[in-house]
């Protein structure tokens, strides 16, 4: 094991022009904690957020972002028992990810389903439950159903396409180009739109036969967040996933009421905490699904850790299609 290794660091609060690659000594490992050779990490919206520190998690430079990667383990602390020196894994945390080690409680890592590489891994678990926690538990997506998913062609919006689709839904997904809408016919879509057209919310009502979606799946928020509530059904379920637009919604209480939908909010980690057996449950379904190969990451973007920052602004320009990748060499 390397007593050093690198990193990406941000090193002030303005985005990704803020990102050096800096050399960082290894910490001996606490009780309960692995390190992890770091083979890829994933890159979400969050870390872009929190490099211009407008996510609710707001660590103060310099820090390293990366919420998620997959990777080997190097060294394990006396007292883990769960893994061993070898094991392939992915795991999460709330930043860190993007350097060539992480250090991570044991309970925060897992191992990677056989059927996925290292970039998949890096990309895979916080969409895809993400996806399943608000498609299951929350919405109770049933067959059918019509679900419109804003901001599809993004990390959460592709899972939760897929996943829809394997449900038996009727999807119906928004993407800006033309390069996206086709990425998501690709991975299942009956009918994709552009979330500018300003008849969108029409569109899905006639292609709904007037209803609109029965379901509302929205990790986007901003002035689209109202667009999806003139698209939903009688009775409709909303789901607020997030705010990729850096912008969150008010919503109107007298429109809920009229239309009476449930606006439902939700937050997959924070209820897999809540609720271990839940978790457990959702985990092993998932693992399933990626075996299947239904549940596996789209990555249009791979790049080396020396170009974290233009990684970073990839996500920044929406050019991202699925999930963007840092994989590292070893």
């Amino acid at each position: 094991m390397s007593e050093t290794y690198r990193a990406a660091v941000c090193t002030a609060l303005i985005g990704p022009d803020s990102i050096r690659i800096e050399e960082m000594k290894a910490k001996p490992l606490q009780a309960g904690e692995v390190r992890i050779g770091v083979k890829a990490a994933g890159l979400n919206f969050p870390d872009l957020l929190m490099t211009v520190g407008k996510y609710q998690f707001r660590p103060d430079p310099p820090f390293v972002p990366g919420l998620e990667v997959a990777g080997i383990i190097i060294e394990i602390a006396p007292d883990v028992t769960k893994f061993s020196v070898g094991d392939r894994v992915m795991g999460g945390s709330k930043g860190n990810g993007f350097a060539e080690q992480i250090v991570l409680p044991a309970s925060a890592a897992r191992s990677l389903p056989e059927a996925l590489s290292f970039s998949e891994g890096a990309c895979w678990h916080s969409a895809a439950i993400t996806a399943w926690h608000a498609l299951n538990d929350k919405a109770v997506l049933q067959a059918q159903e019509t679900i419109l998913i804003l901001g599809a062609s993004g990390g959460v919006g592709m899972a939760a396409v897929k996943l829809a689709k394997h449900k038996g839904a009727i999807v119906i997904a928004t993407g800006s180009n033309d390069k996206k809408r086709q990425a998501l016919a690709q991975a299942g879509a009956d009918q994709s739109l552009d979330p500018a057209d300003p008849s969108l919310a029409a569109k899905v009502k006639d292609l709904t036969g007037g209803n609109g979606a029965d379901v509302v799946f929205d990790p986007v928020g901003g002035d689209l967040a109202i667009t999806g509530t003139r698209a939903i059904s009688w009775g409709g379920r909303y789901l607020i996933v997030g705010f990729a637009s850096g912008d969150i919604p008010s919503f109107p209480a007298n429109h809920a009421l009229i239309k009476g939908y449930s606006l439902i909010g939700l937050r997959a980690g924070e209820s897999a905490r809540r609720d271990p057996k839940l978790a457990e449950r959702s985990e092993q379904a998932l693992r399933k699904l990626a075996e299947q190969g239904i549940m596996r990451p789209h990555i249009s973007h791979s790049f080396a850790l020396d170009d974290a920052g233009d990684a970073l602004r990839a996500l920044e320009q929406r050019a991202v299609i699925g999930r963007a990748v840092i994989n590292f060499a070893h």
